[in-house]
């Protein structure tokens, strides 16, 4: 199921959270320019820019929706709730029931989708905003994998 992930990310949602992660770039070098610090800012007024960050790119995101990921996965629908951006796939699972899946398949999708993650949303992750991501049977509609991948989950590199 790594694959789902990775094809999700090379995919063209991708693309268009590009034009979102632009916006943050530009907010911060605007900033910068202004010399003003993002520590400097009241912690008032970062939440608010936060979650308007995550309101426009849920919204950005939401328009290319429905999308499929790969012959198991759909993301359905992408909702932004306070400073998380939560991401909600429906998978098929075929013949599996989705105690099966629960069990056989969560730690190596966790592992999975926190990697990458942290990898591709870089930016999101760096200005402390969560991401969710939320995996529902196509067919019973039963929550199978919730991942919340917040700034804690992501391992320090150099800036």
């Amino acid at each position: 199921m790594y694959n789902i992930y990775k094809k999700y990310i090379n995919g063209v949602t991708v693309k268009k959270s590009y034009l979102i992660l632009g916006l943050i770039f530009s907010f911060s070098q605007w900033s910068t320019a202004e010399g003003i610090q993002q520590q400097d800012l009241p912690v008032q007024e970062m939440q608010k820019q936060k979650k308007e960050i995550v309101k426009l790119s849920s919204e950005e995101i939401s328009k290319t929706l429905p999308q499929r990921v790969d012959k198991y996965t759909t993301l359905m629908k992408v909702e932004g709730k306070d400073t998380t951006l939560i991401y909600i796939f429906e998978i098929n699972t075929g013949a599996k029931s989705d105690d099966t899946v629960r069990k056989e398949d969560r730690t190596r999708m966790q592992k999975a989708v926190t990697t990458g993650i942290c990898q591709s949303a870089k930016r999101f992750i760096d200005a402390q905003i969560s991401i969710s991501y939320i995996y529902l049977s196509a067919v019973s509609k039963a929550e199978l994998f919730r991942f919340n991948v917040s700034q804690a989950d992501c391992p320090v590199s150099d800036k």
